[in-house]
């Protein structure tokens, strides 16, 4: 029975930041002692880490990431994007289906489940795809198992489009999991994509992106996934909000506990805006896009008054030749999960957020939503799914220290005042200053439903 202790850390955990040292024996946080000053085990340990200067979160729980695996592993795979999460602070993950062969049966669920068990480096689970007419396979889903059924109600990478309104009203009523969506209207965009294009020609500007996919078109897709939750009292959760408008769709006055419908913000619309775009172009173009000042200084907003639930990064890595194509050929999306703790991190340094807000919305909000059984805190009895960051050190994000296995950021360049040092799953230090252990690998999630 293995033992670590955690000595002397500054626990940002649970609406709280206090000095604390941790034993994590078996896999789980068997004990919190917050009388130890002197960061001194009554017993002895198998391993001790000092962490005097630390900060110590729990895991880091991104419930939108696109691995690419099966089908598109030269952009990225199971391993090394789970590999660049781990040395970010991300311990678990949930993965979308807009793979190849796209994940729309339980079969295939099922082959993804066995490549995360032979590969992943943190902890997983996979979504079903919705499509126009898998309700049967949707309904099998076990919800202890399987994290969600993921409903595209605008087209992206992947062309996986649920357009028909019968086939929604069908996956919101009999869903057995969660519905987590991707809402920008369909008929909006193709519209809009047809006046820029006869405007501009094939060589538009990038920060058109914003106009094409509008704010128009994500308010009418999140009010219809909205209506449709609240006709079937559906548990939804919509993914990457990026307008200021949309936050009027979502209460932020029930607990999150009693909530039936959550909403969702990527660490890129919290960090970019539209002013963004003529210097960075491709680097930033994603779906939905990156918008106006207002509306992501709103989304800041959102997130401290409790509309907007959680962050994530809809991590999408695509090959620079795939990205850097022209707008109308330039691929959507981008990586992000190796830095996403570190950017929430920055902007709190900036006065945006609190630190313990950083906490709520990565680790604990995501816990919440979905149900994840003993992880998204740092207590006793809950798996030891822990980070250290040393929050006073300087470096720069360059293609040097990269993990991605697309090799590009969007944050390249980017100045970063703090770092993680020790990435802790399952009670194993799976990521320690630089160096991985790479026999480990993560378990899958499981959910209380």
């Amino acid at each position: 029975m293995s033992t670590t202790g955690i000595a002397n850390a500054t626990l940002v955990n649970d609406g709280q930041i206090k000095q604390a040292s941790i034993i994590i024996r078996n896999g789980l946080i068997d004990r919190i002692i917050y009388d130890n000053p002197n960061g001194i085990f009554s017993e002895k340990l198998d391993k001790i880490i000092d962490a005097s200067g630390l900060l110590l979160f729990p895991g880091v729980i991104d419930d939108q990431v696109h691995f690419r695996e099966p089908g598109l592993t030269h952009k990225g795979d199971i391993y090394s994007e789970s590999k660049s999460g781990v040395a970010g602070g991300v311990t678990s993950f949930m993965e979308m289906p807009n793979t190849n062969p796209q994940t729309i049966t339980i079969e295939l669920l099922d082959e993804k489940f066995k490549i995360g068990a032979e590969k992943s480096m943190a902890n997983y689970s996979f979504y079903l795809g919705g499509t126009n007419d898998n309700i049967e396979e949707i309904s099998k889903l076990n919800p202890k198992m399987v994290c969600g059924v993921k409903v595209f109600m605008g087209s992206s990478t992947g062309n996986m489009l649920v357009d028909s309104i019968e086939s929604l009203e069908k996956i919101f009523e009999h869903s057995p999991v969660l519905i987590a969506t991707h809402c920008e209207d369909e008929s909006t965009i193709k519209e809009n994509i047809a006046k820029y294009r006869e405007t501009y020609g094939e060589g538009i500007a990038f920060h058109y992106h914003a106009d094409i996919r509008s704010e128009q078109a994500c308010y009418l897709s999140s009010s219809l996934a909205v209506r449709l939750a609240k006709k079937f009292n559906s548990r939804l959760h919509v993914l990457h909000l990026s307008t200021g408008r949309e936050l009027e769709l979502f209460d932020k006055n029930t607990p999150l506990y009693n909530k039936r419908i959550t909403a969702e913000v990527c660490v890129h619309h919290l960090w970019f805006s539209k002013d963004d775009y003529d210097k960075l172009g491709w680097r930033i173009k994603w779906n939905p896009s990156i918008k106006t000042e207002n509306d992501r200084l709103s989304l800041i907003k959102g997130l401290k008054d409790n509309a907007l639930d959680i962050v994530a990064t809809d991590h999408a890595p695509h090959l620079l030749n795939e990205k850097d194509a022209g707008y109308f050929k330039s691929a959507s999306g981008g990586p992000m999960v190796q830095h996403s703790l570190l950017a929430m991190i920055e902007l709190s340094k900036k006065g945006h957020f609190p630190l313990e807000l950083v906490a709520q919305k990565m680790c604990h909000a995501p816990a919440i939503v979905y149900g994840v059984e003993k992880r998204g805190f740092v207590k006793e009895g809950f798996f030891a799914d822990l980070v250290l960051v040393n929050p006073n050190i300087q470096w720069q994000i360059t293609k040097d220290n990269l993990l991605y296995k697309c090799g590009w950021s969007p944050l390249e360049g980017q100045q970063l005042s703090s770092k993680v040092t020790h990435t802790i799953i399952n009670g194993r230090v799976v990521y320690e200053n630089g160096t991985f252990d790479e026999s480990f690998r993560g378990s899958a999630l499981t959910f209380n439903r």
